[in-house]
C-alpha cells in the first residue's frame, strides 16, 4: 500500500467520513465506501468489519462472533537512523488497509515462540485488535497483552484473543523490538535521550496508540488493563513503576513476571553493550557502525549483549529497580493481580537451566548430595552458610530426585517469592490480587507430551487465549475447560472493575492476610498459606542483602 505522508488531511477527511458512517450504524466496508471515495476498491458487497483508525481505514475480518483486526502499525519501521531510537508516529495512508493478516513478526533466533513462517523483519511495530463489539458507542474493557520470550523471541501473532474476546474485553496483541533491536545500552546510542530499554517505548507507543484508536473498535480508552506473562509480566511490572507510562493504563495483570525485581545500573548495561559493539564488527563503538551492521548479526550475538532480562535502570523508562520503586511505594496506582505456577523451573530443568531472580544459570546435573548446596549457593548467589540454611527447608529425602528438589527452591526463591514480595509491597496501597496456577494435568503446548506432568511456567497461557503456534497443541477435557472459561471470566471481570471476583469464584485480596485463589481442578480454592509454603521468610532472610 503507497503511503503519502503529505495528503494526510485527505486522509483524517476520510477517517472522519468513516467515522461518522459507523456512528450511523454502516459497519461494513460497503458503508464506508460509500462514506468516501478514498475506500472505493472496497466491493459494495464486502461485509468484512472497517474501522477508521487516526492514520486511515482499516478491513479485518469476522472470526466466531468477533471482529479481528491484524498487522496494524502503531509506530514506524525503526530501521535505519531509527534503529535504537525511541519510536516515531507511523506515517497515513489512503484508501483501505488490509488487516487480515499478521504483520511481520520482529528478529528473534529460531525456538518454539517463533512464529512458524513469519517474515522476521526490523518493520515488525505492529498489534493487533480482536473485538467482540464493533461499534463506537460500546464501551468495553481493553486488555493489552504484552507476550513472553525473554525479551529475546515471541510474536503477539502467536496470541489469538477470540475467546477473551466473546468473554467481554477487547484485546489487543502487540509486537515490540526483541534481543539486543530492543535492549541494547550503548553509550554511543545516547546522544538524544536513554539508551535501552526502546522495547518498553515501543509498549509505551502501542499503549499511546490504544487511546487514541480503541474507542473506534468498542473498547473504553479509559479502563485499559496492561497483561502479560514471563518478560511480559515483568514488562508489565516496569510499566508499573515507570513514570514515564503514568496515564496510559488503569490495572495490570502479571502472569510469572516477578521473577527479575532489580535491574541492572546503566553503567554495567552499558559495558556489556560495548563488547557486543565490538563482537558484530563496531570496535570504533560508534552508533553509525552500530546502525549499519546486519540484522542477523545482531540477532546471532544477542547472548553477548547486556543481558536483556532482568533489564537496565536507563534513567528514564525505569529511573531504579523495580523491586526497590515498589517498596518504597513509587509506582503507578493502578489494581494489580498477579501470580505464579505451582512448578515454575520444571520448565527450565529440561534444558538443564534455571531461571534465577532474572538469569538463566546453568547448573551441575544431576545435582546430588554432594553438589546439591553448592547449585544453590550458585544460582541464588550466596554464600555457603545461607545455602546451607535455605537447604533445611528442601530436605533431599522429600523430593522424588535431587533435581526436583533443586528446581523447587529456585522457583519458589525466584518466582512464587517474588509474587509474594510485590503483593506485600503493593497490597497496602492499591487493590491486589494474587493467584496461583495449580492445575497440574494442565496440557504443556511447548514441549512433547510426557515431559512434564505440572503447572509450570507457561501452562496458564492455554487457558487464556488459544495458542495456534504452539508445536505440540493438546485439547483441554471439560474439567479444563470449565476451569479455562473461569480464568478468563475473572481476567475480563479484573480488566472491567478492578476485581476479578465473579459470582462462581469470589476472590480475596491479598491484604486479607496474604490470602490467594489457587486456580486448580475441579473448582478454585482460597489459600491462606502461599507465603509459608513456598518458604517465602527464609529467603526473604538469606536474599535480601544479595545484588
Amino acid at each position: 500500500m503507497r503511503i503519502i505522508p503529505s495528503r494526510r488531511p485527505r486522509v483524517l477527511l476520510a477517517a472522519a467520513a468513516a467515522t461518522l458512517a459507523v456512528g450511523a450504524g454502516a459497519l461494513t466496508a460497503a458503508g464506508a465506501a460509500d462514506a468516501s471515495s478514498t475506500a472505493g476498491t472496497t466491493s459494495s458487497a464486502d461485509t468484512s468489519p472497517l474501522v477508521a483508525t487516526d492514520k486511515g481505514l482499516v478491513r479485518g475480518r469476522s472470526v466466531d462472533g468477533t471482529s479481528s483486526f491484524r498487522g496494524l502499525p502503531y509506530a514506524a519501521a525503526p530501521t535505519g537512523n531509527l534503529r535504537w531510537r525511541p519510536p516515531q508516529p507511523a506515517a497515513a495512508w489512503l484508501g483501505v488497509r488490509d488487516a487480515t493478516t499478521y504483520g511481520a513478526s520482529c528478529p528473534q533466533a529460531p525456538s518454539v515462540v517463533a512464529p512458524p513462517g513469519a517474515a522476521l523483519l526490523e518493520d515488525c511495530l505492529f498489534l493487533n485488535v480482536t473485538t467482540p463489539a464493533l461499534h463506537p458507542a460500546v464501551k468495553k474493557p481493553v486488555l493489552v497483552w504484552i507476550h513472553g520470550g525473554g525479551l529475546t523471541g515471541d510474536s503477539g501473532s502467536n496470541y489469538d484473543g477470540t475467546k477473551l474476546a466473546k468473554a467481554g474485553a477487547v484485546v489487543v496483541t502487540v509486537n515490540y523490538r526483541l534481543g539486543a533491536l530492543g535492549f541494547l545500552a550503548h553509550p554511543a546510542l545516547a546522544s538524544r535521550g536513554a539508551a535501552g530499554n526502546y522495547g518498553l517505548m515501543d509498549q509505551q507507543a502501542a499503549l499511546r496508540w490504544v487511546q487514541r484508536n480503541i474507542g473506534r473498535f468498542g473498547g473504553d480508552p479509559h479502563n485499559i488493563t496492561i497483561a502479560g506473562e514471563s518478560a511480559g509480566g515483568l514488562s508489565v511490572l516496569a510499566h508499573v513503576t515507570s513514570s514515564s507510562s503514568k496515564g496510559l493504563f488503569q490495572r495490570a495483570i502479571v502472569e510469572s513476571g516477578a521473577f527479575a525485581l532489580e535491574q541492572e545500573p546503566l553503567a554495567k548495561a552499558e559495558a556489556s553493550g560495548k563488547e557486543f559493539a565490538t563482537k558484530v564488527g563496531c570496535a570504533d563503538q560508534s552508533a553509525e557502525c552500530l546502525r549499519n551492521v546486519p540484522v542477523q548479526a545482531l540477532v546471532d550475538n544477542v547472548d553477548a549483549a547486556s543481558a536483556t532480562i532482568p533489564g537496565v535502570v536507563d534513567g528514564a523508562v525505569l529511573k531504579e529497580s523495580i523491586g526497590t520503586a515498589l517498596r518504597a511505594g513509587r509506582f503507578n496506582n493502578v489494581a494489580i493481580l498477579n501470580g505464579s505456577n505451582h512448578d515454575e523451573e520444571a520448565l527450565f530443568t529440561l534444558g538443564g537451566r534455571v531461571v534465577s531472580r532474572g538469569y538463566n544459570v546453568a547448573y551441575t546435573s544431576p545435582v546430588t548430595a554432594d553438589n546439591y548446596e553448592s547449585n544453590i549457593a550458585s544460582a541464588l548467589r550466596v554464600s555457603p552458610a545461607q545455602a546451607a540454611a535455605i537447604a533445611k527447608d528442601y530436605p533431599l529425602p522429600a523430593y522424588p530426585t535431587p533435581d526436583k528438589a533443586f528446581g523447587t527452591l529456585i522457583g519458589d526463591a525466584t518466582f512464587s517469592c517474588g509474587v509474594d514480595q510485590v503483593n506485600t509491597a503493593t497490597a497496602s496501597r492499591v487493590p491486589t490480587y494474587g493467584y496461583e496456577f495449580n492445575d497440574d494435568t494442565a496440557p504443556f503446548l511447548f514441549a512433547p507430551a510426557g515431559l512434564l506432568d505440572v503447572a509450570t511456567h507457561g501452562s496458564e497461557m492455554w487457558y487464556l487465549f488459544d495458542l495456534p503456534n504452539a508445536p505440540f497443541p493438546v485439547a483441554l477435557n471439560a474439567e479444563q475447560t470449565a476451569l479455562a472459561d473461569s480464568m478468563r471470566a475473572a481476567w475480563v471481570r479484573f480488566a472491567s472493575t478492578g476485581n476479578p471476583s465473579t459470582p462462581s469464584a469470589p476472590w480475596p485480596s491479598y491484604a486479607h492476610q496474604g490470602k490467594v485463589l489457587s486456580l486448580e481442578l475441579p473448582a478454585a480454592q482460597v489459600s491462606t498459606d502461599f507465603a509459608a509454603r513456598h518458604h517465602c521468610a527464609s529467603f526473604a532472610q538469606n536474599l535480601d542483602k544479595v545484588k
